[in-house]
């Protein structure tokens, strides 16, 4: 029997209404992830769903990974086992990637597709741009910077790509801009396919192209999934929209929910007429709306001032009315509260902003010196933007009075001062670069970009002065010398001077930093970690292998006046941790769009000077009216009021205890539209104030199950604890070696082989096709790598190939599943493994671990396979716990073995099995205490590893 102890009537109401279409609006605070979660488990433990019935898309993968640990657990506790991986979990993006995945011979995407961030596709676009410069007409639609120009083209792509506008209609359209925007939309698109390239809107044109054009998968998808559930449903796009229907098929078992209150990303695309407009898609009456109103989250002043807010609509300036778009509604707080002192107050200087930092400081201290405040990360300050100078200003002083202040949004990653010296050392390592930027040789950097690279050197120059820098300063001169005169070929990159400075400080102190510590004190490591990713990322895109006297001044002017310079004007966001909430011992500083989602026991909204803005293009506007699917929505001059009003709601409703309007008054600030609800409120130096009547939540505590391999994690850490803290824990980037091409060109080929065989297409398994397949499979996997192998090298993958399936005799029967994710639950983290290959007959199964090398001499390689055996019995243990089927026999097959028999065997032993799950389990637990002291005992793993300069000493 399901137990609905928890839930209010209307949570009740929405958790056993399974059955067509519902519309769950759930204000702030009204428990909506509770609600989905309880209805997943409704539906599986009343309903007898299966857990892979089941669909639930959500906004963040932050969000996603919750609620895949929430609805777990509850079913571990009713004793129910689940493959995650056979749930269908997760963000639309990662969503729509599992079926472009699980379906890719049917895309315009070969294997090894690579996906591009905002800035790749940016950097894409900017790369190209001579391409787009050709277009006729195009200087009279976009920017003429070419850094511009690209991200504005982006802008422009990715609307029109999630509308389903087609390159062929703007091309015939009479304006002579929408037909150069045809013609732009349609070398972009050329762009991605010659690269196997998507970004993230392409990632759900292809999917529902996929969907669109292949009915047979989409049948097979809709008999799969029988119920779905949406998440945020006020933050969805036209396309997004598309796919929840095509999935609902004709069960249309779609519940959606959400706040239309809170739709705050038109920006990106979204529409608030997808959940205002929701019951219409259905027959009259049919769908279900439920309200969740009662608010958990904020004290009853809170909830009293941001309904208030959406009522406070007819002021001297701004009248306009909600009408049909926004359903009616009125949060309703679950108790009222019994506290004297106003629970929103506000906190202001005028026309002076030291007054101002002052006060704000004085009231942070306040809070903790009462007690009543346990740890700062209780205290958030939202901000319309954190790039702001302003907020910058406020947070440096609060830092510099001893309050850390956690921004990871703020583009504060190039001002930090370990960035700072690591590329300035970075530019001393060649003088020719510094004497240039010196004599400002570089007439195209702004003095802006020369002035920040000047820091940098400063900074460097400033450390390597000191006594105890001494080597480190001879390290720079001896290798600026060798980069000045250099002919011939080093052996590193950027990337490898990088990890070669570790072995110095400042770095070397930052690098053993304990990862228990505070995010503050961690947040050096991390940074350098992130930096090690833009280096990467620029050997990657312009195929830098090692530094050579023909290229090393044009790809060092490259790094440091183009990629660097590009990526200071755009911003780098620092590390947040999602298994944080707010990290302890810190004030948030957040965008408001940031905090959506979030609440805190104290909030200080500022940004008051804030007024509602116009934020779309003209020119899309017309072809909105033309070219898209459905006719324009919401008033055009209402846009930025609803905009605005819905922005703020979001703001006020994060609070749970205290809700505090801050700014320094001037003219302009707080603006018209805040000021007759912010002039009624209480300020928090009246008597009437007082601190000593609230007692302030915790906050909120993060509950995030992660998830373990055998190969990606515990051999990481068993083999050198160290290098799973710097590339797992911290995800430094390692220097590119050469690609393993040759073992994924024959695991990649074989994989084809079985999913044809899988589909029953036994007949196209033959030399010709296996050739077709190898070959794409190369041409892929080659660009992709920036790898390339002899034609010996090529002939002997294909044989072995073509040897593996002569051995099989065209006998395909025993085979169930390839490359199979097998996910399990524990009780505090996930088991997961992709198992090559499951054959077997007569109710038990046999694993297949595919090895594209000549079999070891047993002993010589006992180590090694003692490693694979131990692999084997996690993939056994995950497919008996998963399936109950029983495992009778584990094979490594060696597929480069010529003459002898290609496979070890290892039968299948329980108690062998139940071993290596306790090793597993104590090493994962070791893991998560995150004890890094532990270093390799092997001089070969020490040799290759990246970090070796570091280790030295």
């Amino acid at each position: 029997m399901f137990d609905f102890t928890k839930a209010n009537e209307g949570q009740k109401l929405a958790i056993e209404t399974t059955e067509g279409p519902v519309l769950i609006t759930a204000g702030p605070g009204t428990g909506k992830t509770f609600t989905l979660v309880q209805r997943a488990i409704y539906l599986i433990q009343e309903c007898n769903v299966q857990p892979e019935q089941i669909l639930i898309a959500t906004f963040t993968e932050k969000a996603a990974k919750e609620l895949v640990t929430r609805i777990t657990n509850e079913l571990t506790k009713l004793g129910i086992v689940v493959n995650i991986n056979d749930m269908y979990i997760g963000t639309f993006h990662s969503l729509c990637l599992r079926f472009i995945k699980e379906h890719l011979e049917y895309t315009r995407l070969k294997r090894n597709y690579r996906t591009l961030d905002a800035f790749d596709q940016s950097y894409l676009v900017f790369q190209n741009i001579n391409r787009f410069r050709s277009i006729q007409g195009i200087e009279n639609v976009f920017p003429e910077s070419a850094w511009k120009m690209a991200q504005e083209i982006c802008v422009y792509v990715n609307n029109l790509l999630e509308e389903l506008v087609e390159p062929s209609e703007l091309k015939r359209d009479g304006n002579p801009k929408i037909r150069a925007l045809g013609m732009s939309l349609e070398v972009y698109k050329e762009i991605l396919k010659d690269n196997n390239l998507m970004d993230f809107a392409s990632i759900q044109t292809e999917a529902y192209r996929l969907l669109m054009d292949n009915p047979h998968i989409l049948n097979e998808l809709q008999e799969k999934i029988h119920y779905i559930m949406i998440d945020e449903y006020q933050d969805t796009n036209y396309i997004q929209e598309q796919i929840v229907f095509l999935l609902g098929g004709n069960r249309q078992n779609i519940c959606v929910v959400g706040d239309d209150d809170q739709g705050l990303y038109r920006f990106r695309g979204a529409t608030i007429r997808n959940i205002l407009e929701f019951p219409e898609k259905f027959e009259m009456d049919k769908c279900k709306i439920v309200p969740l109103v009662i608010n958990y989250r904020s004290n009853s002043d809170i909830v009293d001032f941001y309904n208030r807010w959406m009522l406070t609509t007819d002021g001297r300036n701004f009248k306009f009315d909600w009408g049909k778009y926004r359903y009616d509604k009125r949060i309703v707080p679950h108790v009222k509260s019994d506290i004297n002192s106003p629970q929103v107050v506000k906190l202001s200087s005028v026309e002076d902003e030291d007054e101002w930092h002052e006060k704000v400081l004085n009231f942070v201290i306040k809070l903790k010196e009462s007690g009543k405040v346990k740890n700062y990360n209780q205290i958030a300050f939202l901000f319309s933007s954190v790039k702001h100078d302003r907020v910058r200003k406020l947070a440096s002083f609060l830092e510099s009075n001893g309050i850390s202040v956690y921004s990871p949004r703020s583009d504060m990653f190039f001002e930090r001062e370990e960035i700072k010296i690591a590329l300035g050392s970075m530019m001393l390592l060649f003088p020719k670069y510094v004497m240039q930027l010196e004599q400002d040789e570089y007439k195209f950097l702004s003095p802006d970009h020369v002035r920040y690279f000047r820091e940098c050197i400063v900074a460097a120059n400033s450390f390597l002065i000191k006594p105890e820098s001494i080597d480190y300063l001879k390290w720079i001169r001896h290798h600026g010398k060798i980069h000045t005169g250099l002919t011939g070929t080093t052996d590193y990159t950027y990337s490898g001077l990088l990890y070669r400075m570790f072995e110095f400080e400042p770095f070397r102190t930052m690098l053993s930093i304990d990862m228990r510590a505070g995010v503050v004190d961690v947040r050096p490591v991390r940074n350098l970690a992130l930096l090690s990713q833009v280096i990467g990322k620029f050997e990657y895109l312009h195929r830098i292998d090692v530094l050579n006297g023909k290229t090393i001044d044009t790809n060092t002017e490259k790094f440091f006046n183009l990629y660097i310079r590009l990526l200071l004007d755009g911003g780098i966001n620092e590390y947040e941790d999602d298994a944080e909430y707010a990290p302890s011992g810190c004030v948030s500083f957040l965008t408001i769009h940031q905090s959506k989602g979030m609440e805190f026991p104290i909030v200080l909204v500022d940004s008051l000077s804030s007024v509602p803005r116009k934020n779309q293009r003209e020119l899309l506007l017309d072809i909105e009216e033309k070219y898209f699917k459905r006719p324009a929505y919401e008033p055009d001059e209402q846009k930025k009021f609803f905009d605005f009003w819905r922005l703020y709601y979001t703001a006020f409703s994060r609070a749970q205890d205290l809700l505090v309007l801050t700014c320094d008054e001037n003219r302009r600030t707080p603006s018209v539209y805040f000021k007759d609800m912010y002039d009624e409120l209480q300020n928090i130096e009246s008597a009437s104030f007082d601190i000593n009547d609230f007692t302030f939540k915790d906050i909120k505590e993060v509950n995030l199950k992660d998830t373990f391999s055998f190969t990606s994690h515990i051999t990481v850490f068993e083999t050198c604890a160290l290098q799973y803290k710097f590339y797992k824990e911290l995800e430094f980037t390692p220097v590119r070696a050469g690609a393993m091409i040759f073992g994924k060109l024959v695991h990649e080929t074989i994989e084809d082989v079985h999913r044809a065989a899988l589909r029953k297409e036994e007949s196209s398994i033959n030399k010709d096709n296996i050739t077709k397949w190898f070959e794409a499979n190369y041409d892929s996997l080659s660009k992709t790598e920036h790898s390339y192998l002899a034609k010996p090298q090529l002939e002997a993958a294909l044989n072995q190939v073509l040897r593996y399936v002569e051995r099989q005799n065209d006998d395909w029967s025993l085979i169930q599943q390839a490359e199979v994710d097998v996910s399990l639950v524990k009780s505090d983290y996930i088991i997961e493994g992709k198992i090559d290959l499951v054959k077997g007959e007569n109710g038990t199964v046999e694993i297949v671990d595919f090895k594209s090398e000549k079999k070891p001499d047993l002993i010589v390689q006992a180590e090694r396979l003692e490693q694979y055996r131990r692999q084997l019995h996690i993939y056994a243990y995950l497919i008996e716990e998963r399936t109950g089927q029983k495992v009778s026999k584990m094979h490594i097959y060696y597929t480069g073995e010529e003459n002898g028999v290609p496979t070890i065997t290892f039968p299948y032993t329980k108690t062998a099995v139940e071993g290596t799950i306790a090793s597993f389990d104590e090493t994962v637990h070791q893991i998560m205490k995150k004890d890094y002291r532990k270093c390799a005992n092997n001089l070969k793993i020490c040799r290759e590893c990246d970090f070796r300069y570091y280790c030295h000493n």
